[in-house]
């Protein structure tokens, strides 16, 4: 039950309507490095969760 195609135009639109057309690169990218910090840490925890198994199997 994620987010449908009809639901995603109407958050654009409505994000749109607030920022205006000007802002949206800025918002955009914004949002893309978020994710990518976000995705980096999920990465860095996995890493030091999997030393520690490794560790503690040794």
């Amino acid at each position: 039950m994620g987010i449908g195609f009809t639901e995603l135009i109407v958050i654009l639109v409505i994000i749109l309507i607030l920022f205006g057309p000007g802002k949206l690169p800025e918002i955009g990218k914004a949002l893309g490095r978020g994710i990518r910090e976000f995705k980096d840490a999920q990465k860095e925890v996995k890493k030091q969760s999997s030393d520690k198994d490794d560790d503690t199997s040794a």
